[in-house]
Formats: structure tokens, sequence, C-alpha cells
């Protein structure tokens, strides 16, 4: 029986690597339904772009290693949203306007939503009020690795080690 019935796990996975594949794990194994978002077109997903000319950080390249991971699950729906159009006067990305974008994908009832950084706390509160904060393994005990750690790594053999 699991906990949730819906759940929800976003992110631009640049790349989508083991932490993020734990996340996902975590919230698979206790949802009924997961949807998975990947948001891409972001401002800081064109600077990190712009200085990372790896191919696998690609929007199609990205897809299709989501698409490979969650074959073999039943309950995870992937979507894409584009929040290119979606930026603060400031230049920095407007997470309250995805909120109604992710709405669109994962309607009005959500039980938990899924992470690895407590500061999303508030945001997550505020923008699913109903919904738990799932914090998964936030001091990377279990994959102690991030998006940027990756990307700056000048090692192809050490960067392939994480990604999935």
């Amino acid at each position: 029986m699991n906990k949730y019935g819906v759940g929800m796990y976003g992110g631009k996975f640049m790349p989508f690597h083991k932490g993020h594949y734990y996340c996902l794990k975590t919230a698979i194994n206790e949802c009924e339904i997961v949807h998975l978002i990947m948001f891409y077109g972001g401002v800081q997903e064109k600077n990190i772009i712009k200085s990372n000319k790896e191919g696998y950080l690609s929007v199609e390249e990205r897809i299709k290693c989501i698409k490979k991971i969650i074959k073999n699950y039943d309950n995870v729906y992937l979507s894409l949203i584009d929040v290119s159009s979606l930026v603060k006067e400031d230049g920095s990305e407007d997470w309250d306007a995805e909120t109604p974008l992710v709405r669109e994908v994962v309607g009005e009832k959500l039980d938990a939503v899924y992470s690895s950084e407590l500061s999303y706390d508030d945001y997550f509160k505020r923008a699913y009020p109903e919904a738990i904060h799932r914090v998964v393994d936030y001091k990377r005990i279990m994959y102690p690795i991030s998006g940027t750690k990756i990307r700056n790594m000048k090692n192809k053999k050490e960067r392939e080690k994480w990604i999935i």
C-alpha cells in the first residue's frame, strides 16, 4: 500500500544523475502516481549550456535518458514544461508563474512533492499547500553529488560514474 496517491518530482535534470534517480525511486515506492516534470528553457539552463557545451545537457538527451529510466515503471508520467518566458524583472526564474503549469499536469490534488533541497520548502508550502514536501537525502549521503559538481568534472569517466 502506497503512502501517497499523487506525487510530483521536478527539475532541470542537467544531467539526470544517480541522486535524481534515488529521489525518483523514493517517490515511485511511496506514490500510486508520480509526475516527473522536466523544466526546460529557463535562464539558468541557458547560462549552463553556454558554459558547458557537452551534449548530455541538451533537452533531447535529457528526455532520452529519462525515458530510458522510467520505461520500467507504469506509475511514472513524464511531462515537459517550457519556462523560457517565465522570467522575473531581475532576470531570475519565476517559480510562482510555473505553478499553474504544473497544476495543468498534476491536477489540483497533489499529495507529495519530492526534492533533495530543504530550501524549497517555503515555495512548496505556498504552491502546493495540500502536499507534504518529501525531502530525500538532502545531506547527499546516499549519493554525494549534484548536477553542478558533475558539470564541473573535467574527467569524462568520472562524470559518467554519476550519470544514469
